[in-house]
């Protein structure tokens, strides 16, 4: 029997994606799952919202990492995209270079990937990766609705939801543990919201 596939929903410039991403790869060691990596994007969730002006500037800059990462989705595959966004995510969030071209253009090198895919990292309205980018972003947001940020997590059958937010990303049999119930939550057609207040920073140990 082939394992079940968990798609995850990310926006390669949120913190909070990149954390559950870890969790989920590391639940993959310990239950008889496959993560699957998508795209979805926070500049395109925050058009046309009264954003506060920093963080408009920060939602604008991330629209063109989340381009890079539906191309290379697109042209290389899945698997490809994972390569790409762990080398990204291990730069641009734990190594904490903000450059995000030269950040770019090093995960590409370090996932072996053709360097010719940065011709898409600047925005373009429109253009055929524009128009991907929002199809995979419209496709995450069909399953929870507008009012929810990235990750979306999906099994592939009853609930897709946003989340799990997790700061540190649980290892071992805790990340097991933790996609138990979440996979659970999932078969429950009335579950809609689990939340508390996040305290401290993002702890990437």
């Amino acid at each position: 029997m082939s394992a079940r596939t968990v798609e995850l929903f990310v926006d390669p410039a949120c913190p909070y994606a990149w954390m559950t991403s870890r969790w989920l790869l590391g639940a993959a060691e310990v239950r008889e799952v496959t993560p699957k990596f998508s795209v979805m994007s926070l500049y395109v969730l925050n058009e046309g919202r009264d954003l506060d002006p920093d963080y408009r500037r920060s939602t604008d800059q991330n629209w063109a990492p989340a381009r890079l990462a539906i191309e290379i989705s697109r042209m290389h595959g899945d698997e490809a995209f994972a390569r790409w966004y762990t080398a990204w995510g291990e730069r641009f969030h734990v190594g904490g270079d903000k450059d995000r071209r030269a950040v770019a253009e090093q995960a590409l090198e370090a996932a072996e990937l053709p360097a010719s895919l940065m011709d898409v990292f600047d925005p373009v309205a429109d253009d055929e990766t524009d128009t991907a980018l929002r199809a995979s972003h419209e496709r995450a947001i069909s399953m929870v609705g507008q009012d929810v940020g990235t990750p979306v997590i999906s099994f592939g059958e009853g609930t897709a939801y946003f989340g799990p937010v997790v700061s540190p990303a649980p290892k071992g049999e805790d990340a097991g543990r933790l996609l138990d119930a979440m996979a659970t939550m999932a078969t429950l057609e009335g579950f809609y919201e689990l939340k508390r207040t996040r305290s401290g920073g993002v702890d990437f140990s």
